[in-house]
């Protein structure tokens, strides 16, 4: 069978997270199954040595910045994050000094032609597909970030170098906890003894956790607010989110506790178009600047609201803002509506999937604010970037998100016309 033909009927076959949520089919919690399928690939996480990072927000960001950094030192450094935007080879690459390469086509076909078994979760057999992948290069360094939570998840079978967990916030409340300190239990699952462990900060409600789940286990606890870092002007940075800073600080706390600290922390600036590192506070026109990011839970939101009303400016010369802006069904768009700056322009839009909130019952949930009921993806950017362009003058603000769906279809869409 072809790429494609394989990949449909890996899609087919082991339902996702991602387009099916969190059913009992596609998510499938402990590490037994997980073990075993390892065993029946040889164990090949066991071939290299690798970093694991956990967090609610900001995962990705580091996975990249530290695949970055390793490679820069001469390593083939394996980079396994999830999800993909547009293509599903996203997930496995290596990243090398010059840059990154996808999972070839004929790998993955040969892979799910050979070790695919029924009763898995797609994220197991993706996981499988990466650890074996890297092995068989064999790389390096393995960058490994977490699905879910941490203790629970699929990539908890490694025994890391490090285990890092870069922030705590209420997302998953119903399989991971009500509580931040609940959610930093289930994320601290993935220290290991002896294995250095790394969290960002010293918070009240997280931090007993952390040291109590530390201390239980054997692992060495670090803050990386503790590690001082070189100053850098984080402007000049291609992953210019609104919490680079503290990811950039985690990176290199990471990177010090491993001996592997660049000679700056500019030599990272690039480090999202060397590793292929998409939707995240991604600018994808620059003529109305247009930012798109996958963030979806309260407090990647509300940092990225801020961001952009510091974008926006203040006074008479303060931009218009536009959002394009689409959520799944599951998601408290209650507690998200009261984060959106009330000046901007919505438009409400549906992407393809199952699990989306419709356009009007999401309208019904944001009736306070100014929207326009889109339809479509395509059709609310188009509206956005056309109600932009009536703008001219006041030079506006086009930001895309709430859903990795809405992220991923605005790029396809806009990268096709």
């Amino acid at each position: 069978m072809d790429y494609d033909s394989v990949l449909e009927a890996l899609f087919e076959r082991h339902r996702s997270v991602q387009n099916a949520g969190f059913s009992a089919d596609a998510y499938k919690p402990g590490l037994e199954q997980m073990e075993d399928y390892a065993a029946f690939l040889g164990n090949p996480q066991d071939s290299f040595p690798s970093v694991h990072v956990a967090g609610t927000n900001g995962k990705g960001s580091v996975c990249s910045l530290i695949a970055r950094a390793l490679a820069l030192k001469g390593y083939g450094t394996g980079l396994y994050t999830s999800p993909h935007l547009v293509d599903f080879r996203e997930r496995i690459k290596i990243v090398r000094a010059g840059g990154y390469e996808l999972i070839p086509k004929e790998a993955v076909a040969d892979y799910l032609g050979r070790f695919d078994r029924e009763g898995l979760s797609f994220f197991e057999v993706t996981t499988g597909m990466a650890f074996k992948w890297f092995a068989s290069l064999p790389v390096d360094w393995a960058v490994i970030e977490t699905g879910l939570g941490g203790r629970l998840d699929s990539t908890n079978i490694i025994t890391p170098r490090i285990s890092i967990i870069t922030s705590i916030g209420l997302d998953h409340c119903a399989l991971l906890g009500n509580t931040r300190a609940e959610i930093a239990a289930e994320k601290a699952g993935i220290f290991k003894s002896g294995v250095p462990a790394l969290v960002w900060g010293r918070d009240p409600e997280t931090s007993p956790v952390f040291e109590s789940v530390a201390a239980r286990v054997g692992a060495p606890l670090y803050y990386a607010e503790d590690f001082p870092m070189p100053e850098a002007d984080t402007a000049l940075f291609d992953l210019a989110g609104p919490c680079l800073l503290q990811n950039l600080r985690t990176v290199w706390a990471a990177l010090s506790i491993l001996h592997e600290t660049p000679e700056s922390p500019l030599a990272l600036r690039d480090a999202a178009r060397k590793t292929g590192f998409r939707g995240r506070w991604e600018t994808l026109l620059e003529k109305p600047l247009t930012i798109c990011d996958i963030g979806h839970n309260p407090p990647a939101l509300e940092a990225n609201f801020g961001q952009l009303e510091r974008l926006r400016g203040s006074g008479p010369s303060r931009r218009p803002l536009l959002v394009v802006y689409g959520a799944m069904a599951d998601k408290d768009v209650d507690s998200i509506a009261g984060l959106m700056p009330p000046d901007a322009s919505l438009f409400l839009v549906a992407p393809r999937t199952p699990r989306a909130m419709a356009v009007k019952d999401l309208a019904l949930k944001l009736k306070k604010l100014n929207f326009t009921e889109s339809g479509t993806v395509p059709e609310g950017v188009s509206a956005a970037l056309s109600r932009a362009s009536g703008l001219a003058g006041s030079d506006p603000v086009v930001y895309i998100g709430g859903s990795t769906f809405v992220v991923a279809e605005a790029i396809s869409y806009l990268e096709s016309i």
